[in-house]
């Protein structure tokens, strides 16, 4: 059935291109907000999209209208975990804080914090060359609000995919079982 190969195409596809955009964003630390969403989109909404669409063909089942489930859980987990990479802690990430601005990776929490810190907006991605520093940035950061707007944002994505979870459509069991998987995705970054 070509069907499954075309949303597995899609979505790898997607993922090549939001890789190459990250690769073109790096170091340029006035990334707009709707380049970076464009990049959460194609490297990781796809891909949660791509999920839904086949499950959906797995149960033999018509379009159930899960795809944009799947692109606003895809969002929303890659804004999480872009919050987790500047607040950590290392022991529960596997890696130090501040590992995008390391390589160079501008995500949402800097490009909010760069609007409310005039220093940040001046700081050049490539004069972070330690984790100490940065660290340090992830602590001015945080100390802008910027994570909790990002969080925000993502609950707003979650609470938007679980609103459209129909259960006389989806039937109940299933309805319950994806409000579980949204939910888990709130819950890993807690």
């Amino acid at each position: 059935d070509p069907e499954p190969v075309r949303a597995l195409s899609a979505a790898c596809s997607g993922l090549a291109r939001g890789e190459l955009l990250q690769r073109a964003d790096a170091w340029d630390a006035q990334v707009p907000l709707e380049r970076y969403l464009l990049r959460c989109e194609l490297k990781t909404a796809r891909l949660f999209e791509a999920a839904c669409r086949l499950g959906t063909l797995a149960a033999g089942e018509e379009d159930l209208g899960l795809e944009d489930f799947g692109r606003r859980i895809g969002l929303a987990f890659q804004l999480l975990d872009d919050v987790l990479d500047v607040s950590g802690p290392a022991e529960r990430t596997g890696k130090h804080r501040g590992t995008d601005l390391l390589d160079g990776t501008v995500t949402l929490p800097f490009i909010v914090a760069r609007e409310r810190d005039p220093q940040l907006a001046e700081l050049d991605p490539r004069a972070i060359t330690t984790p100490a520093q940065a660290e340090e940035v992830c602590d001015r950061i945080a100390a802008t609000g910027a994570l909790e707007e990002a969080r925000a944002r993502a609950h707003e994505l979650v609470a938007e995919a679980k609103a459209q979870l129909d259960p006389a459509v989806l039937g109940e069991a299933r309805a319950e079982a994806l409000d579980l998987v949204a939910d888990s995705v709130v819950e890993r970054y807690r």
